[in-house]
């Protein structure tokens, strides 16, 4: 498992040039019913469950799932989740090794990349119970 996770890393790192930012549709249909890995700067970032009618559930790999939306909005894809109503506009390229998205289309910016099908699941704690 970890092994993969390595190997998948140090691929990401070999990304060839892609071609423009992907609409919403072809967003949606790369996506759909996928849960995606995600990696940045060679460590594991967090995963992301896409379903359908533009919902998803992410996680930073913690076990603490955050349901959500997405739409596009001027060429970019914004995300807006059940903590945080702010929307997280990413450009999403579709790369020879998977998905790269750029934080508000900036390159200077943050950049997750797909880590690929790693064989992994999404582990989602139920909600905090007190007391």
């Amino acid at each position: 498992m970890l092994t993969r996770w390595v190997i998948l890393l140090l691929l990401s790192g070999q990304v060839a040039a892609a071609e423009g930012p992907m609409t919403a549709e072809e967003f949606d249909a790369y996506t759909q019913g996928k849960t995606l890995f995600y990696g940045f700067d060679g460590v594991a970032y967090g995963v992301e469950r896409y379903l359908p009618n533009r919902r998803v559930i992410w996680s930073f790999l913690d076990g603490d799932c955050k349901e959500g939306v997405w739409y596009e909005r001027d060429g970019q894809i914004c995300f807006i989740y059940e903590d945080r109503l702010d929307p997280q506009c990413w450009v999403f390229i579709d790369s020879p090794t998977g998905l790269i998205a750029r934080f508000e289309g900036d390159p200077e910016a943050t950049e997750l990349y797909e880590a690929g099908d790693i064989d992994e699941e999404m582990i989602c704690y139920g909600p905090d119970v007190g007391v």
